[in-house]
């Protein structure tokens, strides 16, 4: 048996495992890749995938970086089944949907500039609408700790994740010659005690852990501090007359924030008449699934719904669906509250919120999420000045406030604790869905507190499980498009061609030297600013 990793190894997004048997092969998770182009480049790619040799698919949860890639896989010729929880399905629906319609818009746009450049209008999106529809007759729905066998030698059970909304766990007994091994793909665990969601499920025995380590190298604040924190945030804009602006995914984010805001109105701390606008069509049909299921809720949130106080319904709260909708939150002066999507403000309406308000002293931008490297989010959690937002130069004036104590994944102590549940004997841990300096960080934790081996896979790596916690680590055959050697030959070809170039410069007239020089000038204060 091998696992081949073809996402969220040494990386957050584009979660995918390929197991291979002496019986099937098959994925769990099949996440789209986020982040610098060069991570998104491998989207383009699913030769990795061999799509039409995947039986089945088994998806932990909705959130795009587990789900995204799936139009693209079937498109690509997968047709087996997809099993998932039954909110999983509808959320998958909903989410793969807009991913669809925003690389369309976006493709639109792209091609529009192309063709003003007089270049070649080629470009096209990672799949379309039917694309996305075609998926969905292939979900498959299975409940918590229901056993079922998707292939021969194969044994799968889901367990609650207390992620999002249907978020699983995977527990897999796989059968080969006559030996049954156990492996837990934790998907990404929860935060406890984490509001609307029940605490993750616990696992105490695997010979093969997959674990997820976003956080694995700090701690999240405390539930409290994050809601003082929050109503920091509001009270700073209110008093000031601005917006207080929060890119937030639409699933589970987005919910959490406005139980948050319940509470916050509840105790006097959100002004009555400050109106909430939740602009995001697709934010407002994954409230619709929380309350639809909300069985899958935690005891706190179903007692509050069977006495009428939907913690998800606030008298001030109003619902942008319309594009016009959304133009009139910034044609108001009023100040208000804005939760909009991507959370990590790289697509959706989000942008021109920040570009009406980023620039606002007096206005707050607070972060509630996991910020991707190379994302808009991260550039502004880390401090840039300026941003560029639809070419435009935006200056960072407004407050920021990151508040990660509402992240619905477990932080580092969290993780640990998740961990120490293991009873002694044959585990090996494997750390995925981090970036590395969090894995190395959790790794050297776990290796001191459980005298565990830890192995963090690189980008398509493949791996071989032997008996018991045995493994033989194998490097792809093709090394990874963002590995150091791979990036040296192609920095020298640059410079090379560069050398050539800056010889014909020479030779050119002095005014047509002198114009380039305005260009390149011009496109270093790009680059200072983006």
């Amino acid at each position: 048996m091998k696992i081949k990793f073809l996402g969220a190894a040494r990386t957050v997004t584009g979660s995918c495992y390929i197991i291979q048997t002496d019986q099937t092969r098959f994925a769990i998770d099949c996440g789209m890749h986020q982040g610098p182009e060069r991570i998104e480049a491998r989207n383009r790619d699913v030769s990795p995938y061999d799509p039409a040799a995947i039986d089945f698919i088994i998806i932990t949860h909705a959130h795009i970086d587990h789900s995204g890639l799936l139009p693209l896989i079937v498109k690509s010729g997968f047709r087996g089944p997809i099993y998932a929880t039954e909110p999983t399905r509808e959320l998958v629906k909903i989410l793969l949907l807009d991913s669809a319609h925003v690389q369309q818009i976006d493709t639109t746009a792209k091609n529009r500039r192309l063709q003003r450049a007089g270049r070649p209008a080629d470009q096209t999106p990672l799949y379309t609408s039917a694309d996305a529809e075609a998926v969905f007759p292939l979900i498959k729905t299975r409940s918590y700790q229901e056993p079922f066998s998707p292939a021969p030698g194969v044994s799968a059970r889901l367990i609650d994740a207390g992620h999002i909304l249907g978020s699983a766990m995977v527990e897999l007994f796989i059968e080969e010659k006559g030996i049954t091994r156990k492996l837990v793909f934790s998907g990404d665990i929860g935060r406890p005690d984490q509001l609307l969601m029940k605490d993750p499920s616990l696992v105490s025995e695997a010979d093969f852990l997959l674990m997820e380590s976003t956080y694995g190298n700090r701690n999240h604040k405390g539930e409290k501090e994050s809601l003082d924190e929050l109503a920091e945030a509001i009270t700073y804009s209110y008093q000031n007359g601005e917006k207080v602006i929060i890119p937030a995914f639409a699933v589970e984010r987005t919910q959490e924030i406005l139980y948050s805001l319940c509470l916050l109105l509840n105790s006097g701390r959100l002004p009555a008449d400050m109106p909430v606008y939740l602009d995001s069509p697709l934010a407002i049909k994954a409230t619709e699934i929380f309350r639809r299921y909300h069985a899958y809720l935690d005891a706190q949130t179903q007692e509050l719904i069977k006495k009428g106080r939907d913690p998800l319904r606030l008298p001030n709260l109003k619902m942008s669906v319309s594009t016009e909708d959304s133009i009139r939150i910034n044609e108001t002066r009023e100040p208000a509250i804005v939760i909009s999507g991507s959370g990590m403000a790289n697509a959706g309406r989000i942008r021109h919120h920040l570009r009406h308000n980023l620039w606002r002293q007096g206005a707050a931008i607070v972060f509630v999420g996991f910020q991707a490297e190379g994302t808009p989010g991260r550039k502004i959690v880390d401090g840039a000045k300026k941003i560029r937002i639809f070419n435009d130069s935006v200056a960072v004036a407004a407050k920021v406030f990151t508040i990660n104590g509402f992240s619905a994944h477990a932080g580092r102590d969290q993780l640990l604790e998740w961990l120490e549940n293991f009873q002694e004997g044959r585990r090996q841990v494997f750390l995925v869905h981090g970036e590395q300096s969090a894995q190395d960080h959790l790794a050297g934790l776990i290796r001191e507190r459980f005298d565990l081996d830890v192995v963090s896979p690189e980008y398509l790596e493949e791996i071989v499980l032997g008996e018991a916690a045995e493994f033989e680590k194998a490097r792809p055959a093709a090394a990874p498009a963002d590995e150091p050697d791979q990036l040296l030959g192609e920095l020298k070809a640059i410079l090379d061609e560069a050398d050539t170039s800056f010889k014909r410069l020479r030779a050119l007239p002095a005014t047509e030297r002198a114009a380039l020089a305005r260009l390149l000038n011009a496109a270093a204060r790009h680059l200072d600013e983006a």
